[in-house]
């Protein structure tokens, strides 16, 4: 079953608006918690080339995939990273 946002349309959605959030929610984000730039980049390589990726979000498990990528303990479900 897919997962899909229930809070906006796609035509409401507001670009300039989703990447400030985006970047503010990582930014408040420990940096204990957060994944190395390095590996963060890699990630979203992986992401960029998947199926399954769609207006930033992963069609396979719902998530927003530069969060999931942020986050050390984010993983893929499809064990691309």
């Amino acid at each position: 079953m897919e997962r899909r946002c229930r809070r906006c349309l796609l035509e409401e959605f507001d670009e300039a608006e989703y990447i400030r959030v985006l970047k503010e929610h990582i930014e408040a984000t420990p940096q204990r918690d957060r994944t190395p730039e390095g590996i963060y980049a890699k990630r979203l390589e992986a992401c960029k080339g998947c199926e399954f990726l769609e207006a930033g979000t992963c069609r396979a498990c719902g998530c927003y995939v530069e969060l999931r990528a942020a986050s050390r303990r984010g993983r893929c479900p499809y064990q691309k990273w």
